[in-house]
This record gives C-alpha cells, structure tokens and sequence, in this order.
C-alpha cells in the first residue's frame, strides 16, 4: 500500500465532501428564511409576495440538494430535511389560504417525511388564519378552513410508523390535534354569537315593524 498515495485520496474526498456540506447549509437556512417571509407574506394576504417567497425557498433548496448529490450521508444529515419540511409548510400554508388544491411531494419535490412533518406545522398555521377569520366576522369561511385542517390531521393519524423513518411526526399529529380541538372550540363559540347576535337582529327588527 502507498500510503502518501492513500493519503492524497482521502484528503480529496474529504475536501469534497466538506466543500458540498459548506454549500448546502447556507442554501439550506436561505430556503429556510425565505419559506418563513413567505408564511407571514400568506397572512398578511400578500400572495403575490409569497409565492416569490417560496420560488425563493425553491431555488436555495434545489441548490443545496445539488451541492451534495454525491454525497448521501451528508444530504441526509437533517438540514436539508428541515429546508424541505419549511418548504412544504409554506406551500401547504398557502394553498389552505388561497383555497387552492394542497400540492403533494411529489409536485414540491420533497422527501415524504418532510412534507408530511410540513403538513402538521401547517395546521398550526391553519389555525392561525382561522382565528383572523373569526376576529372578523367571516365563520363560514373559518369552517371551511377548520374542515380542511381535518382532513390533514385525518391523513397525519394515518403515519404509524417509527419515528426514525417519519421525523418524530408522532409528535408533530399530537400538537395538530391539540390545536384542531382549540380551534373547534373557538369556531363553535364563534357561531353560537353569531346566530345570537342574528336573532337579536332579527328581534329588534321586528319590535320596528310593530310600532
């Protein structure tokens, strides 16, 4: 064995390998950043912002994920997992606002651990929306974000698998349905005022119309 020979080819690989990790985790925590800017641009209602966003997010995590394609053990050390699982968060986040059909990995290009770890942090920022809705008198639409989330949490109940192959996503339903009952809660308050509030309404109405 040559080992200066051997040395040399041990260097090379570890300096690759160390070059591909130092691009990818700056790309990763771009992906990261620009994918939280884009769930506040989503409930600021500022939609257009957010989808530049997430193109954004998109980009810096293609990159990353290039920069260590030749090398799976640092490509799946956990932050590009974490940039995906904020990737698809922000893209489920928007569709659920804007009413739009909720994009799978596949059409995101992201591992299904991520995404479906994305998708119980976006019932988290479901139920945000919804509080806005009910702040402004709007319950139907509230309902029918409520009834999406559930859909969610009805596929998130599904995953009984370990938590080394789903990301801890046991976890992450047990929080969902938390704030799902919350929320259930907070709506069902919500329309028991409403529909006082309208039977008042409708009272004085016709306490005018007698006089």
């Amino acid at each position: 064995m040559d080992l200066d020979e051997l040395t040399r080819s041990l260097h090379a690989r570890f300096d690759a390998k160390t070059s591909a990790r130092e691009r990818a985790i700056p790309a990763a925590r771009r992906s990261i950043r620009a994918s939280a800017n884009a769930i506040r641009a989503v409930h600021r209602l500022d939609l257009d912002l957010a989808r530049e966003l997430i193109e954004r997010s998109q980009a810096a995590l293609r990159e990353g994920l290039e920069a260590v394609g030749d090398h799976p053990d640092v490509r799946f050390a956990g932050y590009l997992q974490d940039a995906q699982k904020e990737y698809a968060e922000a893209n489920l986040t928007l569709a659920l606002v804007a009413g739009e059909r909720l994009p799978e990995p596949a059409d995101l290009g992201v591992e299904d651990a991520p995404y479906l770890n994305g998708m119980a942090e976006a019932i988290g920022e479901g139920r945000r929306r919804i509080l806005d809705l009910l702040r402004t008198g709007e319950v139907d639409e509230a309902g029918r974000l409520l009834d999406e989330l559930e859909d969610l949490y009805g596929v998130l109940v599904t995953m009984d698998y370990p938590d080394a192959v789903t990301m801890n996503l046991r976890r992450s339903t047990d929080v969902a349905r938390s704030l799902i009952e919350k929320t259930r809660g907070d709506l069902s308050v919500a329309v028991v005022a409403r529909d006082l509030r309208d039977a008042l309404d409708e009272h004085a109405r016709h306490l005018r119309e007698d006089r």
